[in-house]
Order: C-alpha cells, then structure tokens, then sequence
C-alpha cells in the first residue's frame, strides 16, 4: 500500500490544523493506520492510531485530548485533526499503515513520506 500525506504548514500556538493521508495500491487489506512525529534533534515517535473500522483509536499521552484521529473509508483517508497545538508539536508529522495494531503503534509495515507542521510561539 501507499500513503500520500498532506496538509502540514505554519500555524500559531493555540491554533489548529489537520493532516490526511490517502492510501492507494491494496487497501482492500484491512490496514490500521497510524500518524508518527520527529522533531528535529529527536526520534521519530508514535502520535496516534485507528484501527480499520475506525472503532478503535490510540494517542499517546502528549497529544491525549487535543488530538483526534479518524477515518473515511470511503475515500481510503485517514485525518489528524490537531488542536490547541503547542511549539512542541513541530515536527515532521508521517502516516503509517499496518495489519496488526501493535505494528501501527511501534514499527509499522507502511509508511508515507513526512509532512511539516511548525508551531510558532
């Protein structure tokens, strides 16, 4: 499978912004998908997860509450919404796409190429 993720850009402290990924190629598999960060100077960390039926979702603790992660699969996309977002959520944002929801949560199979998003002070 393949992940286009788009939707990054500059956005104030506070403000909001959401990201989406489109898979291509197999999504008749029923894949997890995922949304991974790094930071400049850090890993690469894992930001949220949904399961293939969207009944299902994961955040790690960081963005618990500001975050929300769904899914159309209608249109094989999976959104980031991001709120209230912080200086500390700049970072190369990447989606992630795995078979297994402990993959889409630690090491996933698939991966798309990053997005930017800079939270400016």
């Amino acid at each position: 499978v393949q992940l286009q993720a788009s939707g990054g850009g500059l956005v104030r402290a506070g403000g909001s912004l959401r990201l989406s990924c489109a898979a291509s190629g197999r999504t008749g598999s029923r894949y997890h998908m995922g949304w991974f960060r790094q930071a400049p100077g850090k890993e690469r960390e894992f930001v949220a997860a949904i399961t293939w039926s969207g009944g299902n979702t994961y955040y790690a603790d960081s963005v618990k509450g500001r975050f929300t992660i769904f899914r159309d699969n209608t249109k094989n996309t999976v959104y980031l919404q991001m709120s209230s977002q912080k200086p500390e959520d700049t970072a190369v944002y990447y989606c992630a796409a795995d078979t297994s929801v402990v993959g889409v949560t630690s090491t996933p199979r698939y991966w798309g190429q990053g997005t930017l998003v800079t939270v400016s002070s």
